[in-house]
């Protein structure tokens, strides 16, 4: 009698159609995993599916879900409480504005910290319930270098990525004992495409500071592995969050380049 073959792993990771959250699909699909892909495009998700699944031959299921609603949320949390179970949980989706706070809408303003803060909590909190009482289990919420400080003064997007790595941190240390870990990956500008898309001018931004997505998913994953709750991609941004939290407020204010949430006067 010969032993059954191990049942596949599984991850499930939101905004996973585009950028850092399609780079983790597409590492995890080659290293084996089996994959729950999250994104609001239906049609991408499908198109990914296809390509990884006809690549990779394991199982891919999809749910179009809008996180910012609580329906989406509650799609997601079914999934994370069902069988099979999800050993990783990326949680990848959220937002920036290209509009300063006291010009921004309250309901774009409120659809940020619902996708950014709120969807993170409660897929957070879905997820590490069975993997608590299974005794393993691991979750990345994609958290962010400007989480550190306050590089685009004006914009909520930093506040938002400020708590989903103190939130990490703190649930982390937690659930460490239980076989469980909870790590915040903090990457500096990535180029997902999104800075585009959402018209932000990054025209600024020196080619040199730019990370790839594939990267800060290798890296991500490493330091997962190791242990870390709080994962820095490239040396470069680590330097970066060793100023961001140690040099005086007004030196950063001087050199802040990230213009997105920046007031100009009425007509500019």
């Amino acid at each position: 009698m010969t032993d059954a073959p191990p049942a596949p792993r599984r991850a499930l990771i939101t905004g996973a159609s585009l950028g850092i959250g399609e780079a983790f699909a597409r590492r995890l699909a080659a290293d084996g995993w089996d994959l729950v892909l999250v994104a609001r495009d239906a049609g991408r998700l499908d198109a990914l599916t296809a390509e990884l699944t006809g690549r990779h031959g394991h199982r891919v299921e999809t749910i179009a879900a809008d996180l910012s609603t609580d329906d989406g949320c509650a799609a997601v949390e079914g999934r994370l409480a069902a069988d099979p179970p999800v050993e990783l949980l990326v949680n990848n989706a959220g937002i920036s504005l290209n509009t300063p706070f006291v010009r921004s809408a309250v309901a774009e303003e409120t659809r940020l910290v619902r996708l950014n803060v709120l969807a993170v909590l409660r897929l957070t909190h879905a997820a590490l319930g069975p993997m608590v009482e299974r005794g393993h289990g691991a979750v990345i919420n994609v958290s962010s270098v400007a989480g550190f400080g306050v590089p685009m003064p004006g914009s909520t997007y930093s506040a938002s990525k400020a708590w989903v790595t103190n939130f990490s941190e703190s649930i982390g240390q937690s659930v460490a004992p239980l076989g469980v870990r909870v790590m915040a990956l903090c990457p500096g500008y990535t180029r997902t495409g999104y800075h585009e898309r959402a018209g932000i001018d990054m025209s600024r931004t020196p080619a040199w500071m730019w990370l790839r997505t594939d990267e800060v998913v290798d890296e991500g994953l490493r330091d997962l592995r190791k242990g870390k709750a709080v994962s820095v991609p490239s040396w470069k941004y680590k330097l970066a969050v060793a100023g961001l939290r140690y040099a005086p407020r007004r030196l950063l204010r001087g050199v802040s380049r990230d213009t997105r949430g920046r007031v100009g006067r009425a007509g500019d």
